[in-house]
């Protein structure tokens, strides 16, 4: 008898259901859960709001990242159930601006997230060895670093009038969630390894 609850205790740490020793890593994959599907939502919105002054390019960009951050929020939920947590849907919380001003909050936000936000839960998933969440973490990190450039190009355009210069074509790589702004990308994912075919387009 002794022998089967041990073997059960067991099974039950190694399935992740027990948390404790990485509670700060489940409080912060909650946290970018939110994150990231409240910028989703976002994003989707600016989209329609650069559609609407007539800026195509960016709103083509704006429909990319939001792809983009819903992949890294599933990403993120697949983490936490997979140590045993309930992940209810949010309601996201935002408002709409002019495109100028969306993109300035976009940059303020990306930069939170890769100087300080992903930087601070990576140390903590590593300390608490989560190695799962320390994946997702950097793969959402390191599109956001892509995403930061992608709205400085399109904020810079927009400033000097010259949103023509945008790329008019951008990929989402359907695991991770890195984003491309080129006419071809490599032929794999640098970050996940994922083939380009698998790669979501998004030009209009």
């Amino acid at each position: 008898m002794k022998k089967t609850i041990l073997i059960l205790i067991a099974l039950i740490f190694a399935s992740g259901f027990v948390t404790a020793g990485n509670e700060k890593t489940i409080a912060n994959l909650r946290e970018a859960f939110k994150g990231e599907s409240t910028a989703s939502a976002r994003y989707a919105a600016n989209a329609d709001q650069a559609r609407k002054e007539g800026l195509t390019q960016i709103a083509i960009l704006f429909t990319a990242t939001s792809k983009a951050e819903a992949i890294h929020a599933a990403n993120h939920k697949t983490v936490l159930e997979k140590l045993g947590q309930k992940v209810d849907p949010i309601k996201p919380e935002f408002t709409v601006k002019t495109t100028k001003e969306n993109l300035e909050e976009g940059i303020k936000g990306e930069s939170y997230e890769v100087t300080t936000m992903y930087a601070g839960f990576i140390e903590t998933s590593k300390a608490e060895d989560v190695i799962s969440a320390t994946k997702s973490f950097r793969w959402a990190s390191d599109t956001e670093k892509n995403h930061l450039k992608m709205y400085q190009k399109a904020l810079d355009a927009l400033n000097a009038k010259k949103t023509s210069t945008l790329p008019v074509v951008y990929w989402v790589c359907p695991k991770c969630g890195n984003t491309f702004d080129v006419k071809k990308p490599e032929k794999e994912c640098p970050l996940c390894g994922t083939p380009n075919a698998k790669y979501i387009k998004f030009d209009k």
